[in-house]
């Protein structure tokens, strides 16, 4: 398991040059969006809007998105994004940037 407390103490902008927002953003809208609602308001997954995200933190959530949730439909990442991108998505969906 890669370690996410390590990229969180680089942060994110020293990884910026190696991140692709625009495709980062259509993932979310749209392979998120196929279980999570199109509008990411819920569907067959839950509500990814910032106000029920509230809870986690941005390395709590990119964690859920590398490694899943084991016993519901939502699937490991890990084998098709870095952890900077799980960290980016999670960034992108705790900032209501999203909507």
């Amino acid at each position: 398991m890669r370690s996410l407390l390590v990229l969180a103490l680089l942060g994110t902008p020293a990884l910026a040059d190696d991140l692709d927002p625009e495709a980062l953003k259509r993932l979310v809208h749209q392979d998120c969006g196929s279980c999570h609602g199109l509008t990411l308001k819920g569907g067959l997954g839950p509500d990814l809007r910032v106000e029920t995200l509230a809870h986690y933190d941005r390395e709590g959530l990119a964690s859920v998105i590398l490694y899943g949730v084991p016993g519901t439909p939502m699937p490991p990442w890990e084998p098709l994004m870095s952890d900077a991108e799980a960290l980016w998505i999670a960034e992108y969906l705790l900032t209501g940037e999203s909507e």
